[in-house]
């Protein structure tokens, strides 16, 4: 959007998806816990860190590659701005930019791109006859912007050490990149907790008048916005805000547990397990966990352990009572704002009579969602559904009775 908060028109092409989001939309999230939707950020900064995972070992072997990204989108789309697809010189991807329909065509671009260097700022338009006269025939009924640029050259590849560092600590960023006219690929990083000249801000759009405007722009984004474009005169920036997914602390490392620790994990979830067995934290196990800690609830070392209440979320089944009962009467001391807890409603009851936790409404237990749901696969869906559900605060139920944007608040 431009500055007065008007629409950036342009056309080039053109794809598919899910309703857009509507831009003044803010909402608290994971009931009082979260400030604004971010089920979609979830997804990004995971995304984003495996990208330039990737980057790095294509940079060390010599190779070559382009990173598109979603930079706008309108009435339906499957994918928010953000969105990545990381394209080698070999074609191969990591990543998406759609459910698949555009991903085809936007590897094209990015070979392109590879040979020429310069940058390229596609749209995609499935509205009215320009579907079918681009054969796409898609039928979407919206518009995406896509920005493709080299990746293992120029300034993104400068900068992708530092941004690599940025995603392992628990602050938000704001990338900030010139998407047209001279000087496209340009970059500026912004981290939360910088000023403007501090050391949190990286690269440049191009001039200190630029610079200074896109680190205001990007300050108030980390105060409360979403990702979009935004125009200065005749410049047109994408402002990236990439926040920490939400921790999810899984007390339990029986066999019941690796279904639910690597879903999770696919969801967006960062998931320290937790267990007083050391045997059962082998990495083999559970290679999706960001952390394996061996502790008991009753351990000063347990309180250190568990990731900071903001946040964060937890979900309880060690396979022995005491256990449970002593997380579950620290996880709620230490202000959790989600509790689930496995096993019969009778086994929580228990549990929450035995902590002086009756009725608290952290506590779900049994946790999930009533799916029919049998075995540790099936079971672990309906958790991380309900996770899901929770800090999207959205109320579980068929998308087909749902009149709103999909991806609304």
């Amino acid at each position: 959007m431009r500055e007065d908060g008007s629409a950036l028109g342009r056309r080039d092409e053109g794809v598919c998806a899910q309703e857009a989001p509507r831009p003044d939309v803010i909402v608290a999230v994971g009931r009082e816990r979260y400030s604004r939707p971010i089920v979609g950020e979830m997804s990004h900064w995971g995304e984003t860190a495996g990208i330039l995972s990737r980057l790095e070992r294509l940079a060390g072997e010599g190779r070559r590659a382009a990173l598109a990204t979603v930079v706008r989108i309108a009435g339906s789309a499957y994918r928010r701005p953000g969105a990545k697809l990381l394209v080698d010189d070999s074609g191969a991807t990591l990543g998406g930019v759609s459910g698949g329909c555009l991903e085809a065509d936007v590897r094209e671009i990015s070979r392109s791109v590879m040979e020429s260097g310069v940058p390229v700022l596609r749209r995609y338009d499935m509205r009215g006859d320009e579907d079918v006269l681009w054969g796409l025939d898609l039928g979407c009924r919206g518009e995406v912007d896509v920005f493709v640029q080299p990746a293992t050259e120029g300034a993104f590849a400068k900068a992708m050490g530092a941004f690599a560092d940025s995603l392992q600590r628990d602050a938000p960023i704001v990338l900030a990149t010139l998407i047209d006219g001279p000087g496209a690929g340009a970059l500026r990083r912004i981290a939360a907790e910088s000023e403007p000249g501090a050391a949190g801000t990286l690269g440049t759009l191009g001039t200190p008048e630029l610079d200074a405007w896109a680190d205001e722009t990007a300050r108030a984004l980390l105060g409360a916005g979403d990702s979009g474009i935004v125009s200065r005169g005749d410049r047109t920036v994408f402002f990236e805000l990439l926040k920490p997914p939400p921790h999810l602390v899984v007390c339990g490392a029986g066999d019941d547990a690796q279904p639910r620790v690597a879903y999770a994990a696919d969801a967006g979830f960062r998931v320290t397990l937790i267990d007083h067995r050391q045997g059962l934290l082998e990495a083999s196990r559970f290679p999706r966990a960001a952390a394996r800690i061996e502790a008991r609830p009753d351990e000063e070392r347990a309180g250190a352990a568990l990731p900071p209440a903001e946040g964060a979320l937890a979900v309880v089944k060690t396979h022995s009572l005491t256990h449970d009962r002593e997380w579950t009467r620290r996880l709620l001391a230490a202000g959790y704002p989600y509790v689930g807890l496995l096993g019969p409603r009778a086994r929580t009851e228990s549990i929450l009579q035995d902590v002086g936790a009756e009725g608290d409404p952290r506590v779900f237990g049994p946790v999930g969602l009533d799916l029919g749901a049998e075995g540790a696969s099936q079971i672990a869906i309906s958790i991380v559904a309900e996770l899901l559900g929770f800090v999207a605060r959205r109320e579980p139920g068929h998308l087909r009775g749902r009149s709103e944007a999909i991806h609304g608040g």
